[in-house]
């Protein structure tokens, strides 16, 4: 577990995080092979509709069909509408809703440099793949999502980030780095690795380039 500023976060392996405040209230988000059980979470968020941000098996565990609100993409309609929740609001990028008392921003999230084939990126801006900007505590939580350090970080400004750092699919640590230091956080999470690609090494070595607390996070 890490806390911070009365919030907790419980890495959940890969991108997925479990996120709760002091009242209790709890955002999941992109769990991927995750292991026991669950109690339904408030918020339920899908990032993008890649099967490791939005495996039907893991999203299932952490909903109530009368308590769990889902956001995702519309890319991610096919797996999204089978889930027996409240409500699922596709979103889009630079769109904000008020969901389950939380404000939430959806940001871009893409690749300019990472490639399935040239000229392909894994992630492309026109595919409105999104990033979660969100307040608990007061504070303004921001998970990347998949993303490379792209221009519309500047105008974030989170207290807390989650950022990718195994490279491949997203940014590598050095480009971390750099986007740290645009998005100048109080804490930074490293994420993204451990699983499929991506090593402990690769978030030390984020933490060792940044100014700002780090804390990296362990699966209990």
């Amino acid at each position: 577990m890490i806390e911070f500023e009365g919030i907790t976060f419980r890495w959940l392996g890969h991108d997925g995080f479990l996120i709760t405040d002091r009242s209790g209230k709890t955002v999941c988000i992109d769990p991927f092979q995750v292991e026991g059980d669950f109690d339904p979470v408030d918020v339920l968020v899908s990032t993008h509709e890649h099967f490791d941000h939005c495996n039907i098996d893991d999203l299932k565990k952490f909903v109530s069909s009368t308590k769990t609100e889902v956001i995702g993409i519309p890319m991610a309609r096919e797996t999204l509408d089978q889930l027996d929740c409240k409500t699922v609001h596709y979103v889009s990028p630079s769109e904000t809703q008020t969901i389950a008392s939380i404000n939430f921003e959806f940001v871009p999230a893409y690749n300019i440099n990472k490639f399935r084939e040239p000229g392909v990126p894994f992630h492309p801006k026109e595919d409105m793949k999104i990033g979660v900007v969100f307040e608990m505590e007061g504070q303004r939580i921001y998970h990347v999502g998949d993303s490379d350090n792209i221009p519309e970080m500047a105008d974030i400004h989170p207290d807390i980030a989650l950022i990718p750092v195994s490279g491949t699919y997203v940014m590598k640590a050095k480009e971390a780095i750099e986007a740290a230091k645009v998005l100048n956080p109080k804490l930074a999470i490293p994420m993204h690795f451990g699983t499929i690609v991506g090593d402990r090494a690769m978030a030390e070595e984020f933490a060792q380039g940044v100014s700002c607390k780090v804390e990296i996070p362990s699966k209990e």
